[in-house]
């Protein structure tokens, strides 16, 4: 069985985030390591276990004392009187657990849309206005249920979208985002039974990709990937390469838009490009992956031609407003 420590709070965290080694002062067990500053260990009998760190080419020791290494929440004691709480996993059927729930809650509500985005442009910002019109638009044209990660920022934006349109919402929600919203399965707004806070990541991964799945010719899905920082553009690669790799587990293709409002990914488009040059990609792969859609109007236009549906008189005229305002600007 595994046991888990949480990032740590107070000054060890750096100081001994390079951990290479653990040992019990009786048995002599090993450990395969830690990422970051998460420290993975193996449940046995130990009562004294001894952590050695090599960070900054000196060697730090902690010992640790157990009186008993149980499968609840407890308490490692430090040297110097700080305390971090930690609760084992104790079995891989937790994360298949929440996984299922995952599935269950979208098998209530329904796939539909699923929205990336930053949790730190809140109201003030321009993409957060952006956001909340792409997503009343969408889940008006679509008439389907707008996935998140139901946090602030860009993804409340697309929730409070949705639900101006009158249309179901549903996410999966991690604890803490970007500082925010941290207590547990906390919303300020959503009824509890639209959504699921996970305790595990792959878990809510797994609910985010099975939302856009995509079994009949009737279902109506897509990813729209908004700006973000590193969570949203760790979602975003890895749909991608699910996509290309065929393992989404869809029937049917799946439209995946990449919103570049006010040029925010050029830069990344331009170093995917350069992949080309260096040969990890190959010629035209990414694009074939994706649509970027610089503002809400191309994006409403692809999606209205990709499930060969009506455009409303109000979003055909600012299409061609759009087009027209493209063509001056070139």
């Amino acid at each position: 069985m595994l046991s888990y420590i949480p990032t740590l709070e107070q000054p060890i965290h750096a100081k001994y985030q390079s951990l290479t080694h653990l040992e019990d002062m009786r048995m002599g067990f090993s450990m395969v390591g830690s990422f970051g500053s998460q420290i993975w260990a193996r449940n046995s009998h130990q009562r004294k276990l001894k952590f050695e760190s090599f960070s900054h080419r000196r060697k730090h020791i902690l010992d640790f004392n157990f009186s008993k290494l149980r499968s609840h929440p407890a308490k490692i004691l430090l040297s110097k009187r700080d305390a971090f709480e930690f609760e084992e996993r104790t079995s891989p059927n937790e994360v298949r657990k929440e996984i299922q729930q995952c599935y269950e809650l979208i098998h209530r509500l329904g796939r539909g849309v699923v929205y990336l985005g930053s949790s730190r442009m809140g109201p003030a910002h321009s993409h957060y206005l952006q956001t909340q019109e792409l997503g009343r638009e969408i889940a008006s044209l679509l008439d389907c249920t707008s996935w998140s990660g139901v946090g602030p920022g860009l993804m409340d934006a697309a929730t409070k979208g949705a639900l101006q349109a009158g249309k179901p919402v549903g996410g999966f929600k991690i604890g803490k985002e970007a500082g925010e919203w941290t207590a547990s399965n906390f919303h300020p707004y959503l009824p509890p039974e639209t959504y699921l806070t996970c305790r595990f990541f792959s878990a809510r991964k797994h609910g985010l990709v099975d939302a856009i799945v995509r079994s009949s010719s009737s279902d109506r899905t897509a990813v729209v990937a908004l700006p973000g920082g590193i969570g949203t553009l760790d979602e975003v690669f890895e749909i991608l390469a699910l996509i290309q790799l065929e393992r989404i587990g869809s029937k049917l293709p799946v439209p995946f838009l990449l919103m570049n409002y006010d040029s925010f990914y050029s830069k990344l488009l331009d170093f995917l490009d350069d992949c080309e040059g260096w040969g990890t990609v190959s010629k035209g792969e990414v694009a074939s992956l994706w649509t970027v859609c610089d503002n809400n109007s191309e994006a409403l236009t692809y999606l209205a031609e990709f499930y060969n549906l009506p455009l409303s008189d109000k979003d055909k005229h600012r299409t061609e407003l759009q087009s027209i305002r493209g063509t001056v600007s070139s």
